[in-house]
């Protein structure tokens, strides 16, 4: 039997599968296709990735960015700037940084499997046999996974099941665990001419939330949006992207979770990253996120003790919770009437000390510092 069954190798997955085989656990890790395909996520994040990747900056860094126009129209619109004097975030290659987190969880003896499809997950105990008949032993709870691989349908047994496969988590469906508050349709599209700029642009164009355009240095330009449920992505996308007049030869599409469910286990069964829907609500990102509980998961979670599966509730909610709740705030803004979002840019364009991953950081010394510098 296994310590724990990973289901999907993201960077949550891999990042959990790495640390909780450092430990000691025997970790099985399934991916259903290639890790790190099909691309269904942007490539922009804090410079806070680095702690997670060991020495892969040279390989995965694809441009620095140093801050970000918003505007409330669409392209050629004004813009209302808002930067730092250093590179806040960074564009790196999305695949690349999939395949190197996984190839890390393997160093650290974690089994990952690719072209493995998880087709069921059951929490049970197991029945055995004495001199008065059978009867249920507690301690030998287990989950089952059903797989189906190159070979056909396997099963394997582990204490636990680690459900890090993506906003429509088939952990989360076969287990009854309850469901993200909402998915938002999210469309990507490349356009490969080169572009080294190092500000990206928002717009505050789509309902209730954005659509942006990341210059990703040789690798060329990324655009994107997300709507609703029900809005017609492909064509503000399509909108979009004639607007800037760009060349996209390479699209994908996927949904975002927003809004963490009250509860994210079971009892021998955890949910991580998209899975759980630990991600910004203000961009609708997860990879930072989803590494943060996988690190809250490896610590806090003993297979054979169920009762810390509570431990890691409170553990990552303790660390994300008020984050998760600003980063709500900040994404209302994005519905406001458009004269109120120009007053407010207008406001708190220039300089900021404001860390793209914490809206916590709005209330911070470095902010109060950048705002009072225009004063």
């Amino acid at each position: 039997m296994h310590d724990v069954v990973v289901v999907g190798v993201g960077p949550a997955g891999a990042r959990y599968a790495r640390r909780a085989a450092e430990q000691g656990y025997d970790v099985l890790a399934f991916e259903q296709g290639t890790v790190g395909e099909p691309l269904a996520c942007s490539g922009h994040v804090s410079t806070d990735v680095w702690a997670y990747t060991d020495d892969a900056r040279d390989e995965l860094l694809q441009n620095e960015v140093s801050g970000a126009r918003f505007h409330t129209d669409g392209p050629g619109s004004d813009a209302h700037p808002f930067y730092k004097d250093e590179v806040i975030s960074n564009v790196i290659d999305r695949v690349g940084l999939d395949r190197h987190l996984a190839e890390l969880a393997r160093e650290a003896g974690a089994d990952v499997r690719e072209e493995h499809t998880v087709v069921g997950v059951s929490e049970g105990r197991e029945t055995l046999g004495n001199a008065s008949g059978e009867e249920h032993d507690p301690r030998a709870d287990h989950v089952t996974v059903e797989v189906k691989g190159p070979d056909g349908i396997e099963t394997h047994r582990a204490r636990m099941v680690a459900g890090c496969d993506g906003p429509k988590s088939r952990v989360r469906r076969e287990l009854g665990l309850p469901e993200p508050d909402e998915l938002l349709h999210g469309v990507l599209g490349f356009d490969e001419t080169a572009d080294h700029g190092d500000f990206v642009d928002v717009h505050l164009t789509v309902p209730k939330f954005f659509a942006w355009r990341i210059p990703r240095g040789e690798a060329g330009v990324e655009y994107g949006l997300a709507v609703p449920p029900g809005d017609d992505a492909r064509e503000r996308f399509e909108t979009f992207t004639d607007g800037y007049d760009a060349n996209v030869t390479r699209r994908c599409s996927g949904l975002i979770p927003i809004g963490p469910p009250k509860r994210v286990t079971g009892r021998r069964s955890f949910l991580i990253g998209d899975a759980a829907a630990q991600t910004k609500p203000f961009t609708g990102g997860g990879i930072l996120y989803g590494m943060t509980a996988a690190d809250h998961a490896a610590r806090e979670i003993d297979p054979e003790d169920p009762a810390t599966l509570g431990d890691y509730e409170r553990a990552w909610r303790d660390d994300l919770r008020q984050e998760i709740r600003l980063g709500h705030a900040v994404r209302a803004g994005y519905s406001v009437p458009k004269v109120v979002q120009k007053a407010g840019l207008k406001a708190f364009e220039g300089e900021i000390g404001v860390h793209m991953d914490r809206p916590t950081t709005l209330f911070s010394r470095e902010q109060l510092k950048a705002l009072l510098s225009r004063s």
